[in-house]
């Protein structure tokens, strides 16, 4: 849909009511429009794809410079970016709709479905950032945006149980949200034919389990969506987050079960992604976190963006990871 449907101050009051319970979380999920739809606009100025194109995949951690990130991809020449922590309507980015915000300065289409409905201000570093006590729309989640128009676009929702809401699921109880993680996904014309892209971002708050059940669910839907279609995914996928000592990104199982069902993970390249940024000031913090993979797609070469504007200053506390396809 063109806009997304904002929450009344009905169904407000009725989330903060609710109990924290699964049940609870469930029934709000599925009766708010804007959690089960993905808006699309922006202006795309290619026909199809080229032959060999270039994908971004990007935690943009709220995307607190709209424009100066758009500036800062600009020179790569990606013709399809998988944007994850895209903020609308949050009071700490100003209340903006980062996205459309980043495709109006890119000149491009975009696609953006919501992750959490978030409830709060966040955490103390972003609560800084706030020029307002309260958040107009309360979005956050993921997006594409791309040169080429849209042939088509859906959201997986990856989980529903409520892993933010209910105590006992194992979030972060200071910052409750409705919603849970998502992928978007969108058919894009190719040179030679549609190609499927999908932006994601699994959970932080879990293990490795955990995140591979969210990939095995992401991948069913990419099959019903894109049969027999080449696929891209990228995103955050929290590799090695919340693991055991001693357990890092390589014992994450869905890395195994992505292959066996055809999924190249050359594209991503070596070196973690992580960095201390505004949001994140964590210099000991060095995870690598950001993928992309594909099926049915050649990697001609691939590399990693610092998120360093010309002045120094992190634009997200995650790298970019950019592949160059032949379809």
């Amino acid at each position: 849909m063109p806009r997304l449907q904002p929450l009344s101050e009905a169904e407000r009051a009725e989330i903060s009511a609710a109990p924290r319970t699964s049940t609870a979380h469930r029934a709000l999920l599925a009766r708010l429009p804007a959690m089960n739809a993905v808006e699309c606009g922006g202006q795309a100025g290619l026909a199809h794809l080229h032959r060999d194109f270039t994908v971004l995949a990007w935690n943009l951690e709220r995307c607190l410079f709209p424009l100066d990130s758009a500036a800062h991809v600009a020179p790569k020449g990606p013709q399809v970016l998988l944007l994850s922590e895209m903020d609308h309507g949050m009071a700490r980015t100003k209340q903006r709709h980062t996205t459309e915000d980043m495709a109006r300065a890119l000149g491009m289409a975009y696609a953006f479905g919501v992750e959490f409905f978030e409830m709060g201000l966040g955490g103390a570093t972003e609560r800084s950032f706030c020029e307002d006590d309260d958040n107009r729309l309360g979005w956050h989640g993921n997006a594409i945006l791309s040169a080429v128009p849209f042939e088509d676009a859906t959201m997986f929702r990856l989980d529903d149980h409520g892993h933010w809401f209910t105590p006992d699921a194992g979030g972060d109880a200071g910052q409750p949200r409705i919603g849970g993680r998502n992928a978007i996904a969108a058919i894009l014309p190719g040179a030679d034919g549609p190609i499927c892209f999908v932006s994601t971002h699994l959970e932080s708050n879990a293990r490795a389990d955990h995140r591979a059940t969210q990939f095995d669910r992401l991948m069913d839907g990419v099959d019903r969506f894109a049969p027999d279609m080449p696929v891209i995914i990228g995103g955050d996928l929290n590799t090695g987050n919340s693991a055991p000592p001693g357990d890092d990104w390589r014992d994450e199982p869905l890395f195994d079960r992505a292959g066996a069902r055809g999924y190249d993970w050359s594209l991503t390249p070596a070196g973690v992604t992580t960095r201390p940024s505004l949001i994140t000031p964590h210099p000991a913090r060095r995870m690598k976190l950001d993928w992309l993979c594909a099926r049915g797609l050649t990697c001609l070469r691939n590399a990693l963006l610092p998120s360093l504007d010309a002045t120094g200053t992190p634009l997200s506390d995650h790298d970019a990871v950019l592949a160059t396809l032949r379809g």
